[in-house]
């Protein structure tokens, strides 16, 4: 079976979440169920900017693997994108790189329900369920399912993007609904300045309610979104 690639990059850093400043190779795979306003990855869903046919590889499992390993980092990102749109493909790619004693986490809007075999092989999950700042409707972003599946698995983390402090009590109403946890908050910023800034407005709320707070390294390393 093959899988849809957008790019195999690295080695760069984590630049988000728990493992934020890790040593990392990412492959980023192509096709989204979600049109977030803010996204940085538009390339890997939007038609009407790009030509998807043209700029996506059609790779087997076993090409996907001899390229990401042939970036030598600890720790490979899987992300998109959204990759569980073609989690039938990835177990073995899971469990491949973990036999080569690399360590997998996947990246997920959380809107898809994991299989049981994926679960199973991948460790570490970064659950990433949009805020109604993506601009996209409440009954396609969340799916009450998924997200039970993801908690349940004591595997998770939940990652959200904030671009304003009161965004964190609609987090504090998901945290709630759905029992998540740990949580991880991170701004939506686009430069160094907007970064720092962001981080600084919703650092006091974040730790008085009991979550984490992400940066993001890339942007503040490169000063861009440039991965």
């Amino acid at each position: 079976m093959s899988l849809l690639v957008a790019e195999v990059f690295g080695p760069t850093f984590q630049g988000e979440g728990p493992s934020t400043g890790q040593r990392a190779a990412f492959l980023r795979l192509s096709r989204c169920n979600l049109t977030c306003a803010w996204c940085d990855t538009p390339e890997t869903w939007d038609t009407s900017r790009f030509d998807l046919a043209s700029i996506t590889r059609r790779m087997t499992e076993s090409e996907v693997l001899h390229e990401v390993l042939a970036v030598p980092t600890p720790l490979v990102v899987i992300t998109g994108g959204e990759p569980l749109l073609q989690q039938d493909r990835l177990v073995w790619l899971a469990d491949m790189l973990r036999a080569h004693r690399r360590r997998v986490e996947v990246e997920t809007n959380g809107t898809v329900v994991p299989s049981g075999g994926l679960l199973a092989a991948v460790k570490h999950w970064n659950v990433s369920p949009k805020l109604a700042n993506s601009g996209v409707p409440y009954g396609k972003r969340i799916n009450p399912e998924a997200l039970r599946a993801f908690a349940s698995s004591q595997r998770a983390v939940f990652k959200f993007v904030v671009e304003q402090p009161t965004d964190l009590e609609e987090v504090a109403k998901l945290e709630a609904e759905h029992g998540l946890g740990p949580i991880w908050v991170m701004p939506q910023a686009t430069t160094a300045s907007k970064v720092i800034a962001s981080m600084r407005e919703i650092a006091n709320e974040t730790l008085s309610r009991g979550w984490n707070l992400s940066t993001r390294l890339h942007i503040l390393l490169e000063g861009t979104d440039a991965r």
